[in-house]
Formats: structure tokens, C-alpha cells, sequence
């Protein structure tokens, strides 16, 4: 909803879900053999995604080689599905390939999960941010404390608003869910430490798949002189980094008008590389907001391994498991120290985040 990054990160899970254009590239014999396999299965930005999608993959890769595994057949694989349509479809292609542990990457497939997995109760199913009811004994369910590390880059972008002079910050949700909800009351609470009477303007694209509409919304809280924004918004959220390097190319790379944008999921800072007016190369991503989708792919595969499979549980990954965290090496002095030291206060239990947004 999800690396190269500053800060790894906790638990997701391993999913098979085998499209049905993809079934025979990606082994649709997974667990034949006396292996212990697994797989992903995307959600239909794929696994290039530069986000959510993309950390899963790599955590599974990680996995699997550590494992003395190879991608396809009897080992990792990753399938990945070109339409809702296909969700339940793949993950029964997956189930009777018989990877061991299938992980559905995202909460749109909660649905899937649960009638798929009725069907194929010797398969384990990891649904990653979103929760499966209880009752499902082989699903596990993986959520992120994603509101601790919104706290910490609401922090980074009002400590910037504020020395650039601004009185707001952006917000680009993807579909309006309970994971985004928390991803912005983190990032709402993290400004408002900040400067209790500075604005943050959030609008949800309805999407996660349309980068034209990312640019849109971005254009239009540029237009209104929002400097900083924020996207947790899947593919919606390249078209706002687009917008940003549109702008910021018109601009010299020390302008006060440069616009900066928040990366999610994973480091997104070779997404802000741009060249500037003055022909210099710049970079606009100012922090982003790390979810471990890669390393918690990785430990529940291995409980999965272990027979310490969570089924018909939810675990939950925050600062203080290393779930989530944020990019410090884009910001200042100034804006490094209020992070690490909100970030400290977070893991004590001095500060307690919300889940729910403003208004």
C-alpha cells in the first residue's frame, strides 16, 4: 500500500498468486519437490513498482537466494496479476502450484485471500496490510505501524514548510482505506508537533494505478503554493513526482519555490533526481516513509519454515520492531534532529501516535 532504503524493516508475508498470463513463466509447479517454496503475488502495479510491490519482491528474492534457491520452479517466484479480476484466479493458480507460503502484497486483496484460502486449507496465505478474520487459520495477517514512520517525515516536512515560510503541506492518499487513513493521521499529528496551526491538505486520488491523476492533484496543490507533498499512493504517487520535477526544472536548484515530495514505502530518493534551469543535478525527495514489506516478507516466510506460522493472527511491525521507519540522509541539521529525536520518543512510549486523521 508498498527497497533501497536508510532503514529495514518488519513483517510481511510470502504470497503466491499465479496470473494467468504469467503461469508459465513463473513455474506453476512451485512446491514439487521437497523444497520449501514461496511466492508473491503483486497487486496489478507489479513488482517494478519502485514501492510496495517492489520491497515484497526483493525481500522473497533475498529469501530465496539465502536459502539456495532459484526464481521459478521449486523455488521464489513472483505473479503478478494485470486486473482485480484476475485476484482470485492467481492465487488459486498459486495454491495448486503449491508454493508452501503464498503472500498477497496489499490490501486489496482481502476478499481473494479469504475465498481462496477456504479452498486450499494446506496452503499458507499471507495478506499483507489488511486483516483477515480470524476464523481463516492458514492466513496470516501483516500490518505496519505506518502512522510512526508519517509522524516522522509530518515532522521533516513542517520543520521545511516552516523555514521556507510556508503555513501548508500536501497529502496524496491512493483509494481511501484504513492503511492510507493511518499513513495521513501520522503524517497530520507529525506537522502539527510542529506548528500546531499549520495546515495539511489531503486529497485521496481514489486509485493506486493512475500516475496522470498523481500529476493532476500535484499540479493543483502546487498552483495553491503547497511546497511540500506527501504521496502514499502507489503508482498514483509517481505522477506526483513527476509534477515535482516538472516544476523544479524550471526553477534554479537553490530556488525557494522548489517543490519537494515524501516518498512512501521505500527510499525514494532516486525518484526525485532531476536536472535543474541551471543545469545542475538535483534531487527533490526530501524524506520518505519506510514499510519493511521486504524484510517482513522474509520473516514470515521463515516462520512459515519453522512450523511457527501465524495463521488466524494479525502482526503488527512498528519503529521499535524495525517495521517501518524513515530516510534521514536528504535533511538538514535542523530537520535530522527533530526526526531522530521524535523518532526515540516513539520507541519509549513518550509519544503516542494516532491512527485516526483530523476532521
Amino acid at each position: 500500500m508498498v527497497s533501497r532504503r536508510t532503514l529495514i524493516i518488519g513483517g510481511v508475508a510470502v504470497v503466491v498468486v499465479a496470473g494467468i498470463a504469467y503461469a508459465a513463466t513463473s513455474g506453476s509447479k512451485g512446491g514439487s519437490s521437497d523444497k520449501f517454496t514461496a511466492a508473491v503475488v503483486s497487486d496489478t502495479n507489479g513488482v517494478n513498482d519502485k514501492g510496495f510491490n517492489q520491497s515484497a519482491w526483493e525481500g522473497l528474492e533475498k529469501w530465496g537466494k539465502a536459502n539456495n534457491l532459484s526464481k521459478g520452479q521449486n523455488g521464489y517466484n513472483y505473479f503478478q496479476p494485470k486486473t482485480v479480476a484476475d485476484y482470485d484466479t492467481q492465487l488459486t493458480q498459486a495454491a495448486t502450484a503449491k508454493y508452501n507460503v503464498v503472500s498477497a502484497i496489499g490490501n486489496t486483496f482481502k476478499d481473494s485471500v479469504q475465498t481462496v484460502s477456504k479452498k486450499y486449507p494446506d496452503t499458507k496465505f499471507v495478506l499483507v496490510d489488511e486483516i483477515a478474520d480470524k476464523k481463516y487459520k492458514n492466513v496470516a495477517s501483516v500490518m505496519f505501524h505506518s502512522e510512526q514512520s508519517s509522524y516522522l517525515v509530518g515532522i521533516a516536512a513542517a520543520t521545511k514548510a516552516k523555514e521556507i515560510g510556508d503555513d501548508t503541506v500536501g497529502f496524496v492518499g491512493g483509494m481511501k482505506n484504513q492503511v492510507i487513513e493511518s499513513f495521513l493521521a501520522g503524517y497530520q499529528a507529525g506537522v502539527k508537533s510542529v506548528d500546531p496551526n499549520m495546515k495539511v491538505d489531503a486529497t485521496y486520488a481514489g486509485t493506486f494505478s493512475d500516475p496522470a491523476k498523481g500529476q493532476t492533484i500535484a499540479k493543483a496543490k502546487m498552483a495553491q503554493g503547497e511546497h511540500i507533498i506527501f504521496q502514499a499512493a502507489g503508482g498514483v504517487g509517481n505522477g506526483v513526482f513527476q509534477a515535482a520535477k516538472d516544476q523544479d526544472a524550471t526553477l534554479a536548484a537553490d530556488s525557494k519555490d522548489k517543490v519537494w515530495v515524501i516518498g512512501v514505502d521505500m527510499d525514494q530518493t532516486n525518484m526525485g533526481d532531476y536536472k535543474s534551469k541551471d543545469g545542475k543535478s538535483a534531487n527533490l525527495t526530501l524524506t520518505s516513509s519506510l514499510t519493511g514489506v521486504g524484510r517482513g516478507v522474509q520473516l514470515i516466510t521463515e516462520s512459515g519454515q519453522k512450523d511457527k506460522f501465524p495463521g488466524g493472527k494479525t502482526v503488527y511491525y512498528g519503529l521499535k520492531e524495525g517495521g517501518v521507519g524513515v530516510v534521514t540522509k536528504n535533511l538538514n541539521a535542523d530537520e535530522k534532529k527533530a526526526v531522530e529525536t521524535a523518532k526515540e520518543k516513539i520507541i519509549s512510549g513518550d509519544i503516542k501516535v494516532p491512527t485516526t486523521p483530523e476532521n
